[in-house]
């Protein structure tokens, strides 16, 4: 009689005989760079030469929906075994951020795998590629220890689009709705917690970029003629944002705040430590709310950054008063925040404040989700995580930064578990993406156990 410890052992021998990084490395190679036009037909390719025969492999029925905004096409997925069993939804992306070729160390080519000690690198590795591959190779050890069941359902939808903001992920999720519906979201995206410790988080911190624009006359003025009689745009940007956030990171507007922290978001993140690695920035002694623990402020709260500014010529400063100057901010924020009040609240604030010179306006805006931290699929999936590892899961009330959950959470209804497979070091969107072979194996063994359990586990009503 077949075991969960057949289906962890199947697909361990998957990986440890290098057919898992094979099958990684074909996906690797299809450069699906969604930021660039001219790599449309990338995008499609790897759903439709790549995903969907090995979708077929594992008895899933697929099809391709394009997208209603003429971007990239999606895949949906559709295993089906018995309506009597529960049915889990899963969620990948095939698009990639751009591919950097000629900035990775030692020259490696970005659209291939490379081992080098425990890393392999390659574009997608991380983000999502080797994400998505694992849970699929985990789909097929369970398949295969039971005989050619899994026992519960099966859907996945794969987008091309999450690297530019899934822009319509939430339309076509909402016009395939009863093809989507299912009794749980499990998915895996982002980086653990750390490379020792398997973490389970609920949901995504919400982004609103602000941009904060100061335009005072064209060209620049000599600052020996004109120094101390014109206003400087520059002077006046650095002062607004000062009002909005101090020289420490915290945040001085209430409307940038989220409600109190729970005592159950608390009591959740007590034991979780933020411990970089030597490869990782050290944190900052003093920075960001006081009161909270480092845990606390990236899962817990809202923070105010100043992605970008520009004034003048950096490069070639003249001796000139700038005429403009302009800034991006970015509120990642919380569950419970009043995110779409914010934009009118910077505002009235600036210009109540003597800055009524700068312009306010906003772009980017995505929403934080969760859930409910009271939800049984929690403890059940750390259970799970905890009888295949031996280690106690860090569970996270939210992801530190942003993915389409509220698609899943809020549009369609479910509970969201997300099982990451990669590490805050691995380079995600930068130069020198990899993964790490010793987290591989172990979220191989992760994703099997978990998808034995569910076929162990009774539809909840």
């Amino acid at each position: 009689m077949a075991t969960r410890a057949d289906a962890i052992a199947i697909v361990r021998e998957h990986f440890q005989s290098g057919q898992f990084l094979e099958e990684l490395n074909a996906r690797v190679g299809y450069q699906t760079e969604s930021l660039n036009a001219d790599k449309a037909g990338a995008l499609r390719a790897y759903l439709v030469e790549n995903l969907q025969p090995a979708f077929a492999e594992l008895d899933f029925k697929t099809r391709l929906i394009e997208s209603p905004t003429g971007r990239g096409p999606y895949l949906i997925a559709d295993y089906r075994e018995d309506a009597s069993r529960p049915t889990v939804l899963s969620y990948g992306h095939g698009d990639v951020v751009d591919g950097m070729v000629g900035e990775w160390r030692d020259g490696l080519d970005p659209w291939q795998t490379t081992v080098r000690g425990e890393r392999v690198y390659g574009r997608g590795t991380a983000d999502n590629k080797g994400q998505h591959s694992i849970n699929m190779s985990a789909l097929r050890a369970v398949k295969q220890a039971r005989g050619g069941k899994l026992g519960f359902n099966a859907k996945f939808i794969i987008e091309t689009g999450e690297e530019i903001g899934s822009p319509d992920l939430r339309e076509v999720c909402e016009a395939h709705r009863e093809e989507l519906k299912a009794d749980l979201f499990v998915a895996s995206d982002g980086p653990r917690l750390s490379v020792e410790r398997p973490t389970i988080f609920l949901g995504c911190r919400g982004g609103n970029r602000i941009h904060l624009d100061v335009n005072l006359r064209e060209g620049g003025n000599h600052s020996g003629n004109w120094g101390g009689v014109l206003a400087n745009p520059a002077t006046i940007l650095c002062n607004a944002i000062a009002s909005l956030v101090d020289g420490k990171g915290r945040m001085k507007l209430e409307i940038l705040k989220p409600p109190p922290i729970s005592n159950r978001v608390r009591a959740a993140l007590a034991d979780v430590r933020i411990e970089p690695t030597a490869d990782e920035p050290a944190l900052a002694a003093d920075w960001g709310e006081e009161g909270l623990t480092p845990a606390e402020r990236l899962y817990a709260w809202n923070t105010l950054e100043v992605l970008a500014m520009s004034t003048g010529n950096i490069d070639k400063p003249a001796n000139a008063i700038p005429g403009k100057a302009s800034a991006v901010l970015q509120l990642r924020f919380v569950v419970g925040t009043k995110y779409l009040e914010v934009i009118d609240g910077v505002r009235d604030h600036l210009h109540n404040n003597g800055f009524p010179m700068v312009e306010v306006s906003g772009a980017q805006r995505f929403g934080a989700s969760r859930t409910d931290m009271d939800s049984p699929w929690i403890d059940w999936a750390a259970t799970s995580i905890r009888n295949t590892t031996g280690k106690s899961p860090a569970v996270l009330p939210n992801f530190g930064g942003s993915l389409p959950n509220d698609v899943f959470s809020e549009g369609l209804g479910l509970p969201t578990i997300w099982v990451p497979h990669s590490y805050p070091g691995c380079s995600q969107h930068a130069p020198d993406e990899h993964i790490l072979l010793p987290v591989t194996e172990e979220a191989l063994t992760i994703m099997a156990g978990l998808f034995w359990d569910l076929g162990e586990t009774p539809r909840k009503s």
